[in-house]
């Protein structure tokens, strides 16, 4: 009888009809979706924004989102945030707006676990640099979509759902995203890393809490987790049409962002090493831009049909801080004889 059931798709179709009564009317149905650039049968127990996230998840670009620098370039603790780490972070977030609006928690943490899976080695610092190098441009929630339509798979792409992929599209600025889940990821992605840049910060000794403006700790939360919590609840009461904070929050996070841009983004200390970085992905792109041939065969027939730009930076952008360097130390540092 189980058997059956599973055959005649009811597990998910059963899923669909409850999204009816439990989630606000102003939420996308996974019944309603867009669907997918190339169609394909439904699954049996998922729904198509489950489907998305579990793609995601088994996806290499999620993977090599654990050793992809977050603030702190090739950090020796444990505790500093990498790529993946704060693309969890966000996930957490965003649920928790989901889930109290009524909203699909599937499309949301399916677009927070994807929204990041196009970013550079070392931060924006890379993604800075292949922005200069290409003439086509770079921008990682660009790079995002790409990845997952076209690079992932050996080139046959993730195939998702058309709200997922606006989602990722629409997580950082320009147009929102056409679903309230999608516009959720652009405020819970400010949340988390402003938060989490502070204490990342604090844990390397270049700031301490107290030395947050007090107005501003005072306004926002005297603590991260303070903060967190009262940036969550003001999205959740403040939002109806449009995912929003209130005006009073939205000007002490960007107070807060200055603040940070100020005492830690642009800090030498945290910054020293950033030169290095960037030097030497414009030596590993000079390097492979004179020797296409040289890449994987995958980024071989990308520059055959795209260009060879546009297959170095794919190249490039993909590579974890880890496989940069072995990278640079293959094409550019002596290996030394052993006796």
């Amino acid at each position: 009888m189980e058997r059956v059931k599973i055959l005649d798709n009811s597990i998910r179709l059963l899923a669909e009809k409850n999204e009816k009564y439990i989630l606000c009317d102003k939420a996308c149905f996974a019944a309603n979706s867009r669907g997918r650039a190339v169609e394909e049968p439904d699954d049996a127990v998922r729904t198509c924004f489950q489907r998305d996230r579990d793609r995601i998840i088994h996806s290499q670009s999620f993977r090599r989102l654990k050793h992809k620098t977050q603030v702190f370039l090739a950090p020796s603790g444990d505790h500093y945030r990498t790529r993946l780490t704060h693309t969890l972070e966000v996930a957490q977030i965003a649920r928790t707006i989901a889930r109290a609006l009524r909203l699909n928690e599937d499309l949301t943490e399916a677009i927070a676990l994807g929204h990041d899976l196009g970013h550079t080695p070392f931060g924006h610092a890379g993604e800075r640099a292949l922005n200069k190098l290409c003439d086509c441009g770079f921008k990682h929630y660009e790079q995002s979509v790409r990845v997952v339509e076209k690079l992932e798979k050996y080139g046959k792409g993730l195939n998702l759902t058309d709200e997922v992929k606006n989602g990722i599209q629409c997580h950082t600025r320009g147009e929102e995203a056409y679903t309230l889940e999608g516009q959720i990821i652009r405020i819970a992605d400010k949340i988390a890393y402003i938060n989490h840049d502070i204490d990342d910060a604090i844990r390397a000794g270049v700031m301490a809490e107290e030395d947050i403006p007090l107005s501003l700790r005072m306004q926002l939360g005297m603590t991260k987790t303070e903060r967190i919590n009262n940036m969550v609840l003001d999205v959740i009461h403040t939002s109806d049409k449009l995912i929003r904070m209130s005006d009073d929050f939205y000007t002490g996070f960007m107070d807060l962002h200055r603040f940070m841009f100020t005492a830690v983004y642009t800090n030498p200390v945290c910054k020293g090493e950033e030169s290095k970085a960037v030097d030497m992905l414009e030596r590993i792109y000079s390097y492979y831009i004179k020797n296409i041939d040289k890449m994987p065969e995958e980024f071989i027939r990308i520059a055959e049909s795209d260009g060879d730009e546009r297959a170095v930076c794919d190249y490039i952008a993909g590579m974890s801080d880890n496989y940069a360097l072995k990278v640079f130390n293959n094409l550019f540092v002596p290996m030394f004889w052993l006796e």
